[in-house]
């Protein structure tokens, strides 16, 4: 498989010509990529508008996704939520319909963002039973239950799959029941771009979802920031002629040339090396969750390629085998009260996944600390999430906070899920929640519209 924009600037890097455009550096070296970081110099194309270099990649990774329509962005899944939530709003309102999306509890924060730059109303799909605030398990049979009871149909059904602990929902089923009902499926893919590459794809495009965003660079070697907007075969005429004006409505006007060329490089990657690479990758990693499950260890999710450890079972906290591992070379994804979460891909060898091993199972298990996390909060909706986020808003201690208003997520990536969503009323259960993940400060809507 070619690599047209890799091809372009490498060209372009050797005929050493005078740079009289962006950026600033002008190729001179300072951190040593400059000589390939350029602008859209002739030849060079122009993302969300592309007819060359850029259109013939994109060709590309849709062959590789198997998708009727694939775009790259340098600025992250982010962008592409955005664009998705977008999308299905104009959608709504070209069906005559109120934009409504029904979506699961963990989506991340842009979610709530871009519901509301898009006044989009959000209807919640609570888990049946959840670990975590970061895990939304909905089967099939309840998200029909909830469809056939709402009197509003949504326009999408919205999911995050696979979620930051490695659950992957049966992405299938929902489609169909999504199907059923006339609504359009909607996943966050942002930790599953290699799943389209396993021996059976379980990726959300080939399972009936319409749209979805891939975060390459979290499981592919991808420079930080390089994403995917996929649009299956069989999502509406609407979104697909629309994604481009969707994508640049968000996008910056100067999007990074190295990160399209980290894109480019890896459709050839993908291509030729992958499947092999993901393969032997599954089986060391399989290996390693056997050994840690012998020994003690009790993990939680079914992604193939990350390891999550339900620290207290074991006896610790998350924070404290992160910090075990620190101690000995190894940084991990994330951890909290509950869990550390491990993320691999084939750039790791065999060799660092039997040290991760050695590291792991040094540990000594201990008693198990028997402390439950506190449930999911389900607060009293008071103003949408547009209303809140553009309202006046405050800083308060979470002390303080109890019967205000949430205006901003108040949660770091990562995981960047929110606690509760911005236009929701604290109540006791949501402060001991925010209190139990160590978020000592909220923003909150000011309670007089003129203080400052």
């Amino acid at each position: 498989m070619n690599t047209p924009i890799c091809d372009f600037v490498e060209k372009y890097a050797k005929e050493g010509r005078i740079r009289l455009h962006m950026p600033g550096h002008k190729g001179s070296p300072f951190l040593g990529v400059e000589q390939i970081d350029i602008t859209e110099v002739d030849g060079a194309d122009t993302l969300y508008m592309e007819d060359g270099i850029i259109k013939e990649s994109l060709e590309n990774a849709a062959a590789l996704f198997g998708t009727k329509k694939t775009l790259y962005s340098a600025e992250g899944s982010s962008l592409c939520i955005r664009a998705m939530v977008c999308l299905l709003t104009v959608y709504a309102k070209k069906q005559g319909r109120e934009p409504v999306i029904l979506a699961g509890r963990n989506a991340h924060k842009t979610f709530l963002s871009a519901a509301a730059l898009c006044d989009v109303d959000v209807r919640w799909l609570y888990p049946e039973s959840a670990d975590s605030m970061l895990s939304c398990r909905v089967s099939a049979a309840s998200l029909d239950e909830m469809l056939c009871e709402m009197n509003v149909k949504p326009i999408a059904v919205y999911i995050t799959s696979p979620d930051y602990l490695g659950v992957v929902s049966d992405v299938r089923a929902m489609a169909n029941v999504c199907e059923k009902h006339g609504v359009l499926l909607a996943v966050d893919n942002a930790h599953g771009s290699y799943l389209r590459f396993l021996s059976e794809s379980r990726h959300p495009i080939d399972l009936g979802a319409h749209i979805c965003c891939d975060s390459a660079h979290k499981t592919l070697p991808v420079l930080t920031g390089g994403a995917y907007l996929h649009l299956s075969q069989k999502a509406p005429r609407e979104l697909i002629d629309g994604a481009e004006n969707a994508m640049s409505l968000f996008a910056s006007t100067s999007p990074s040339y190295l990160i399209l060329q980290s894109l480019d490089r890896a459709n050839q990657y993908l291509a030729e090396e992958y499947r092999k690479s993901l393969s032997e990758l599954c089986e060391r990693v399989g290996g390693l969750k056997k050994s840690l499950t012998d020994n003690g260890f009790t993990l939680v999710g079914d992604e193939e390629t990350k390891i999550t450890i339900k620290a207290r079972d074991y006896g610790y906290t998350g924070y404290e085998i992160a910090d075990h591992l620190r101690q000995n070379g190894v940084e991990s994804e994330f951890s909290d009260p509950d869990f550390a979460v491990l993320m691999f891909t084939p750039q790791l060898s065999g060799e660092t996944v039997e040290k991760v091993k050695r590291i792991l199972l040094a540990l000594k298990k201990k008693q198990i600390i028997d402390t439950c996390p506190p449930g999911i909060p389900c607060p009293k909706i008071k103003m949408t999430v547009r209303e809140a986020m553009l309202s006046p808003s405050e800083t308060v201690d979470i002390q303080n906070a109890m019967g205000r208003i949430l205006a901003s997520p108040s949660v770091a990536c990562p995981p960047a899920v929110p606690i509760i969503a911005c236009g929701e009323q604290i109540d006791a259960e949501t402060v001991k929640c925010f209190e139990y993940y160590g978020i000592e400060k909220i923003r909150v809507v000011c309670q007089n519209p003129s203080s400052p």
